[in-house]
Formats: C-alpha cells, structure tokens, sequence
C-alpha cells in the first residue's frame, strides 16, 4: 500500500510532540519576548558605545595635530641657516607619526627638509599656503598639491615670521594617516571593531580590513558636522551585518570610521546564557525529546514491528508469529492478537481457495479435452464427406475447412496437456501443426520437406487461434499452388522484433505476377486473421522464386488478451 505524502506528518510521535510543543509554546514565548527585549538594549547600548568610541578616536588623533601645532611653532624660528636639513631629520626620526619636516619661505621654495620634497611651482598659490600668507597660524589639509611624503599623510602647516613680524614663509610636518588611526585593540572599541580613514571624497585613505566598510551613506558628512558623529547599521563589503560610526578627525577633510559586528540573537544568547530565551528554549528542547522518546520506546517501535509481521504476511509467510506481543502494552497486543488471528484465518481460506482452484483447473482442462474431441469427430465427419465427393472443388473445400477445424483441435489439445490453461508454447504447437498438415496431403507422394525456425513464444489462445488459422491458410495455398504435383520446400519462421512480431511462410514454387495478384477467400481470411491481430499481411516473391506470405502483429502481452477478444467478437 502506497501511504499517502502527508501521512509522515500524522504519526503519533508528530501528534504527541505537536500537543506538548502548544502547552509549552507560552513559555518559549515569554522567553522570546524577554530575549527581545535585553537584545535591542544591547544593541542600542552597543550603537552608543560605538559612536562615543569613534568621538573618542577622533579626540585622541586631533590631539595628536594639535601637539604638531606646538612642534612647528617651537621649530620654526629654528628651521633655517646652516645643518637645518639634519635638524629636521634627527627630529622626524625620534617622533614616531611624522614623515617629514619641511621650511619654505614666503614664495614657497624648500629652504630645508628632513626627506626629499617634489618641486610644485605652485605651491605658494596652494590654499592652505595662501591662508598661511594672510595671517593664518596653523592648518591642516589633505589636499596639499603634490606628495611630501612616502605614504598617505595630513600636512600640519605653521605660520614663519620675520623679526619684523611679516610673512616668512611656512614650517610643514608631513604626519602619517597610519598614526592618525585608533588601534583595534584599543579596549574602549567594541570586541571585533576595524578603524579606517576617509577624506571628503568618501573614499577609504586607509583601513585595517577592507572588507569590513562599505560605501558610506547619502549626505554623511553634512550629518557629520551636524551631530558631531555618525552611527548607522548595514552591510560590510561581504554582506555581513555591521554597525559603522563616523567622526571628523581633521575638520572636514579626514574622518574615523568604526566598524564593529551587529549583534546577534544567538550571539546575544551565548553572552548571556542563564538568562532570556536560553533556559526556557532549553526546557523546551528537553520536553520534546523526552515525549519523542517516550513514544518511540512505548508505541512506535511495536508498531513498527506489527508493519514487519504484516509485511510478511503480505508475501505469503503466514507462518510467522508475534513472539514478542508478550512485552507490549495491552492495546498493542490486542492489535498483535488480532494480526495472529486474521493469520489463522487467511491460511483456512487460501487452502479452501487452493481447493477450488484445482478443481477449476480440473474442470477446464476437462472441457478443453472434450472441445478438442468434439472437433476430431468433426474433423472425422468432414473426412468422411470428402471421400464420398467426386467433384473436385467440392472436395477441395471440405479439406480446407477439414485443416481449420483441425488446427483449432490442436490449440485445445496443447491447452489441457500444458501446464498452463491459459498460456501456450508457441515453437512446439507450429511444429506440430505444419507437422499435419505436411503429413495429411503428401501431395500423391510428393515429399514436402520443412524448415522451422520459431524463436520462443508464450502466447494466449485468443491469439493464437488467428495465427494459427492464418499458417493454415497460408500452407494450404503453398500445397494447392506451389508444391502440387512436384513436392516442394517450406520454409517457417518466426520471429520476435521487440515491439513487433514476425511470421513468415515461403514455398519455392514458381511464381507469376498473376499468382501475386490473385485475391480468393484464402487471401480474405488471411487478411481477416491479421486484423484480428491488429497487424498487417504481406505478399511477395521470395529469392527461391516462389511466394512468402508475412504476418506482422504486436508482440502479445497478457493486458492485452481482453482488447484482442473484444476485436475478434467485433470480426
């Protein structure tokens, strides 16, 4: 029995858990709830945390421009005459962060430099050279025109002034964007954070996980300047949920970026294990294992065992017994009685049926004996008749119908000898047939010699009656028209092409057109035989110059004997 698709979800073990899991579900959801709650808390603790965490990173590096302001003012008056390049030098090496240290005077030539600085013609029309001239003290830009330093840096600039007071030109320190950056491991940044730096542009100077940041929102800077700092929620370059927190470390020309993983449930979970949905979701779990077991243990597995004791029942192993009904609960074991029972009484009834069947079987081969003597005294009859008729027509036709009526004593008779009543071998019954009909007319002692080759074939008599008319017609015309008066060779063979079968009949008389052409009634019943088949009839002129009659017909199956029955009672 084929169960049906949704039968796996009805089984007492689903309907168990099914009512547990609904009396426990307020419980799991007033844990749910709570775990709901303490997790937006964290994550709004967590977003706070960040955004003071990124004010705090931007303090601490716009401290360190600050301390660059005191720097280039404390070097400025000193940062010209003889050994000033070795000055600056010795001072950008033992300050970590500063790249370079740069003079130049009020047209914006390099008087001196700690490192090598590219030539800019039009340095001293620069912005922030510009604002310098006007009497600006200090400025800090990214822009700065050219490069004045191996890697991403901020320039610091410092007013130069005369003894008189005027303009004189700039002190410049080249401060490395790397030292600006807060450290991962600083212990006020959320656990897993990753710090870059960003310009203007929006574009990343510097970060130390690329993937962690993405393109930053529409309008963040002007957000920026507004609240001081900016904390939003998204998605990393990877695609993972992230909380990012910006805040301006050098006006609005560099900015701290904070990416830290968003917080969740399960993770929030496992930091807070005795709290929230853990015990209860816990308490949960363990219910329905244990009301899984339970079932499994007291009713699905004697269940499982009555389906294997019903299963050999099903194939006929009615002798098997339910040994083990001892140790099941008592509605069960009624169940196994029950089985044991209707067992006992399969059994009596196969037995009677057993019974009935061999005399069935007694009774048709008995009626298929008495068919087939009844056709032999016909036969017999017929036999008489022709003796006694001078005309030859006359006689010839009592001989053709004599032939019929003997091929179909012969199916009888090959039914009730077989081991099968419905069933018949298809190569010795065409053996046997054209053994008769070549012995019956020798042709006035003319020998007829024959080859059969039949493949083998069980075949229904509602078939086999059709084909064996057609071989008898068609041996008959090969006795009247091919082999009278001379003998002859016949030639029979049957095959078997998958879908489709063959059988072919061939003489070696000398054919003529005319005898190709020729229509009589052996020709109609052939014809009629082959439709009741549901196949077609051929006819030819064979290499041995006389005529093959074909008959090719589906290959029989059993499903289709009714169909053939319905056919031959509509003919």
């Amino acid at each position: 029995m084929v169960s049906k698709p949704w039968s796996s979800l009805s089984t007492i073990r689903v309907r168990l858990t099914a009512a547990l899991a609904v009396a426990l579900l307020p419980v799991l959801a007033l844990g749910a709830l709570q775990a709901a709650i303490g997790f937006q808390h964290q994550a709004r603790e967590l977003r706070q945390n960040l955004g003071f965490a990124a004010e705090r990173s931007a303090a601490v590096a716009r401290a360190r421009m600050e301390s660059a302001d005191i720097l280039l003012q404390t070097l400025a008056p000193g940062a010209v005459g003889y050994q000033c390049a070795q000055r600056l030098s010795e001072v950008t090496e033992r300050i970590p962060g500063y790249l370079n240290l740069i003079r130049f005077d009020r047209q914006g030539r390099v008087v001196c430099s700690a490192r090598t600085v590219r030539a800019d013609p039009d340095r001293a029309s620069r912005p922030w050279f510009r604002q310098l001239a006007e009497g600006g003290e200090l400025t800090f830009t990214r822009d700065s025109g050219t490069s004045y330093a191996p890697e991403p840096a901020v320039l610091a600039a410092a007013r130069a002034a005369g003894p008189d007071g005027a303009f004189d030109g700039a002190v410049v320190a080249a401060i490395s964007l790397a030292s600006l950056q807060p450290k991962v491991n600083d212990p006020s940044l959320p656990r897993g954070a990753e710090v870059g730096l960003t310009g203007t542009s929006g574009r990343y100077m510097t970060t130390t996980d690329a993937s962690a940041f993405p393109e930053l929102p529409q309008g963040w800077r002007a957000r920026v300047q507004a609240k001081g700092s900016l904390v939003w929620s998204g998605k990393d370059a990877q695609g993972r949920r992230r909380i990012f927190s910006a805040a301006p470390v050098v006006g609005d020309q560099v900015y701290v970026v904070l990416s830290a993983p968003a917080p969740g449930l399960l993770s929030w979970a496992r930091l807070n294990p005795l709290s929230g949905i853990a015990l209860p979701l816990l308490t949960f779990l363990l219910a329905l294992v244990a009301v899984s077991l339970m079932a499994e243990r007291v009713v699905v597995r004697w269940i499982v065992y009555l389906q294997r004791i019903a299963a050999l029942y099903a194939r006929g192993r009615l002798s098997v017994r339910p040994v083990q009904a001892e140790q099941m609960p008592p509605e069960i074991r009624e169940l196994a009685e029950t089985l044991e029972d209707m067992a006992d009484a399969i059994v009596g009834r196969d037995a009677s049926l057993r019974d009935s069947l061999a005399q069935k079987d007694e009774l048709m081969r008995e009626i298929h004996h008495r068919v087939k003597n009844n056709l032999q005294v016909i036969s017999s009859l017929l036999n008489m008749q022709q003796r006694s008729l001078t005309d030859p027509a006359a006689r010839s036709a009592m001989s053709d119908t004599r032939q019929r009526i003997t091929a179909l004593a012969l199916i009888y008779r090959a039914l009730y000898q077989g081991p099968d009543l419905k069933r018949v071998d298809l190569r010795p019954f065409l053996e046997e047939l054209t053994a008769q009909l070549v012995s019956g007319e020798m042709m006035h002692g003319h020998a007829v010699r024959t080859e059969l080759k039949v493949e083998p074939l069980v075949i229904d008599p509602d078939r086999l009656a059709p084909l064996a008319l057609f071989a008898v017609e068609a041996i008959t015309n090969a006795q009247k028209h091919a082999f009278a008066g001379r003998g002859g060779f016949l030639r029979v063979n049957f095959t078997v092409r998958g879908a489709e079968a063959e059988l072919e009949i061939s003489d070696d008389g000398a054919a003529t057109e005319g005898d190709l052409a020729r229509s009589g009634v052996g020709r109609t019943l052939m014809t009629a035989f082959a439709r009741q088949l549901r196949g077609r009839t051929e006819f030819g002129r064979n290499a041995d110059g006389g005529i093959t009659a074909r008959l090719i017909f589906p290959t029989p199956s059993a499903a289709e004997a009714p169909a053939l029955r319905g056919n031959q009672a509509a003919a």
